[in-house]
């Protein structure tokens, strides 16, 4: 039989979690980084099947992990500097007028990133064919830092290979009594997040 001491179960920390102490950094987005007011650990899941029996089918945990969106919120800027770095980051992804402005946002991106020079074929595992594009631009990393209440960094939540998926409108209103300024909502999935 396995003793426990019930004094060593005992938190440490009794300080609770602020949901404003965070900072939230993308590589992409430098001027989205300085004016994010909110952001989220997105939620994890992992499927599960069944056993079938004569009796209570039994249930059994799955293999694959899904992850939930990942969502901020920021302030925008007075020339909409912050907005439009989402925008064109969008934009150059479905490049609605032209295949140019694929080309275009992938070559601009080039030098901004630490792995530009990796391209489709020797990024991931099981490509068939390099697309001639260094794909790496197309996607950022992302680290969301947890701060304690002395806003120290606590944790980082890691984003790997990043990409916004919607950008929310903004509306504007001629009527609005007090001054309230401009958000935008983006959402963005990524590939994984380590903790």
């Amino acid at each position: 039989m396995t003793t426990t001491n019930a004094n060593n179960r005992q938190p440490t920390k009794l300080d609770y979690a602020s949901p404003t102490q965070f900072k939230f950094g993308v590589i992409k987005l430098p001027k989205v980084e300085y004016f994010c007011t909110a952001a989220n650990i997105p939620g994890i899941s992992l499927g599960q099947t069944s056993q079938p029996t004569p009796l209570k089918d039994i249930p059994i945990p799955g293999d694959k992990l899904e992850y939930d969106n990942l969502n901020i919120t920021f302030l925008v800027d007075e020339n909409l500097e912050n907005y439009r770095e989402i925008h064109g980051w969008l934009t150059g992804l479905g490049f609605p007028r032209s295949h140019e402005q694929f080309e275009t946002f992938i070559n601009a991106g080039t030098d901004r990133f630490p792995s530009a020079n990796a391209t489709a074929q020797n990024r991931d595992v099981g490509r068939v064919k390099d697309s001639g594009f260094n794909v790496a631009t197309s996607y950022s990393d992302a680290i969301l830092t947890i701060l304690s209440s002395k806003n120290n960094p606590v944790l980082e939540v890691r984003f790997r290979d990043l990409y916004p998926t919607s950008l929310s409108g903004l509306s504007y209103d001629q009527q609005a009594g007090d001054t309230s300024y401009l958000t935008g909502n983006v959402t963005f999935s990524y590939l994984i997040y380590i903790i």
